[in-house]
């Protein structure tokens, strides 16, 4: 098996930036990993809109994997603590118990699939945890995984040029 696997979150991108990511890498499938996949902040990736738009705009599927989801005692603690290194020993764990990344099939995520969450960036967000976890696993078992992340390029904000004041300007 040949497979990309993106990460993809929808916090600080347009509509119009997101579906034109998942556009440009050529995803087939689009799998939500998100606990509450219809949050009122979700916009236009709450559920059903999501799946609505993903087949009507791009003719991607749509797929909900609650089973790749941290609980909420796991995001209660992060919210808390801001520990990071917790929160990925603590999620880990959790997939563990819960049989994974075994129990995912790795044939549903052949070609170009994508794993949503909210995040902006993969950096400190489960999605890349799991993204990882799956590649290792079926690397190992011989398939060719390869895990990227979708993110707008946006320019650094430069420092604001302090223009020099005559006191005549204010006579």
């Amino acid at each position: 098996m040949r497979s990309a696997i993106y990460t993809i979150g929808f916090t600080r991108k347009t509509a119009e930036e997101f579906f034109r990511l998942l556009e440009d890498a050529r995803v087939r499938k689009l799998v939500d990993v998100r606990e509450n996949r219809g949050g009122q902040l979700a916009g236009f990736a709450k559920y059903p809109d999501i799946a609505y738009f993903l087949e009507r705009l791009l003719g991607i599927e749509y797929a909900y994997e609650p089973r790749l989801a941290p609980s909420p005692e796991i995001r209660d603690a992060y919210r808390k603590t801001r520990d990071w290194e917790a929160y990925e020993k603590s999620f880990k764990e959790l997939l563990k118990e819960r049989g994974l990344p075994e129990a995912i099939e790795p044939g549903g995520y052949e070609g170009n699939v994508a794993l949503l969450c909210s995040e902006a960036g993969p950096e400190k967000c489960h999605r890349r945890l799991v993204a990882e976890m799956l590649a290792e696993n079926w690397n190992a078992r011989g398939h060719q995984v390869l895990v990227a992340h979708l993110l707008i390029d946006r320019p650094k904000p430069r420092p604001a040029r302090r223009r020099k004041v005559d006191r005549a300007d204010y006579l």
